[in-house]
């Protein structure tokens, strides 16, 4: 059910909010406030004012009516505004769900290989590129915070950020276990076998976000390695931070320099509590439903890659797409995929609503 008067609300306070940004008198920091405020109403605007186009057109089309020389082209009329207002409305109910306000953030994403031995790190190093393509496409930077790579291309952990607004929008839904089925390089009988890899999105958190007390964490210095234990440098850089109160431990070794490597280190452990203080709100939160597609639930097996058929199955939606390599290569067929588990997630938060 649309309430009307809300609508007019938002229009009101986009008028306000146009003012307050012409009048010049408004400071940095408030005019960046309102810019994202503005941003995010004028996204709403055109479905409004089509929404009262509509029932306007509709309350015209019933007076009419009641001209004979009119009625037929009222009712006309009538009929199609009438089909037209329900998608418009369930439009209007969609763009008017609340938004995560984490949903403009860049991210820190975890992969990590899990059963499969060196195929499920191949697989994890698939699945980086893979995500690493589809942010470049998006015009998103990546930068790695943490890796520990394996002899044949492959990753037994990767972190790292991809930086980009509106990053988290698209990314939270790979949280989760992916599966592959294909015939591993490592084997030479040509049988199919199953691996897996976890993926974990987590939004980065701004300094205000979260504030962390340096009694509550402890540092430790020591020698970074890379992949066969070659040093990559002959200084102490690399970073273990240990948060007492919550027993995260994030290390970083990929920067050259200690300095770099602490500020990495420092902005996923920050990003991490911010991700525990989302998940205690959320759970303290009666109205703060989970949804299917948007549980974040790391342990949840959520899609499968299959080579030999060439496709790529969302459990959670039930979608099926024989888009394999353009899926992998961080393609249009990716955009797709999460497209389709957006519209899913709004569609259930609607049904949570009523």
């Amino acid at each position: 059910m649309i309430i009307e008067q809300k609508l007019k609300d938002i229009q009101t306070r986009a008028s306000e909010i146009e003012a307050q940004m012409n009048s010049g008198n408004v400071s940095g920091d408030e005019l960046t406030k309102l810019s994202k405020e503005y941003s995010r109403i004028s996204e709403i605007l055109p479905l409004i004012n089509e929404y009262f186009q509509t029932t306007a057109g509709i309350a015209d089309a019933i007076e009419m009516q009641h001209d004979p020389e009119l009625r037929s082209i009222a009712v006309e009329q009538l009929a199609e505004l009438n089909h037209a207002l329900p998608e418009i409305e369930k439009k209007l109910q969609i763009a008017l769900l609340p938004r995560d306000d984490a949903d403009d953030n860049s991210v820190i994403m975890e992969i990590r290989a899990g059963v499969g031995g060196e195929e499920s790190a191949l697989f994890a190093g698939d699945l980086y590129n893979q995500y690493k393509s589809y942010a470049l496409r998006h015009g998103w930077q990546v930068e790695v915070i943490e890796e520990n790579a394996t002899s044949l291309r492959g990753y037994k952990e990767i972190v790292f950020k991809i930086d980009g607004v509106g990053a988290y929008a698209r990314m939270k839904f790979e949280s989760g276990i992916h599966r592959v089925q294909r015939v591993p390089e490592t084997e030479a009988g040509g049988r199919i076998h199953t691996s897996a890899a976890s993926v974990a999105v987590i939004p980065e958190a701004k300094d205000i976000d979260v504030v962390i007390d340096d009694k509550d964490i402890r540092i430790d210095v020591f020698r970074a390695s890379g992949a066969g234990g070659q040093h990559v440098n002959k200084t102490d850089s690399a970073i273990r931070i240990t948060h007492f109160p919550t027993g995260i431990v994030v290390t970083c070794q990929n920067e050259r320099s200690q300095f770099q490597n602490k500020a990495s280190a420092m902005a996923v452990l920050r990003s991490k509590l911010y991700e525990k203080q989302r998940a205690e709100q959320q759970g303290a939160s009666n109205a703060a439903r989970k949804t299917m597609v948007g549980s974040g639930d790391r342990s949840e097996k959520i899609r499968t890659y299959n080579f030999p058929e060439q496709r790529v199955t969302d459990h959670r939606i039930k979608l099926t797409l024989y888009k394999l390599d353009d899926i992998l290569a961080g393609g249009a067929g990716l955009d797709e995929m999460i497209d389709a588990l957006i519209a899913a997630d709004q569609l259930e938060r609607l049904a949570n609503m009523e």
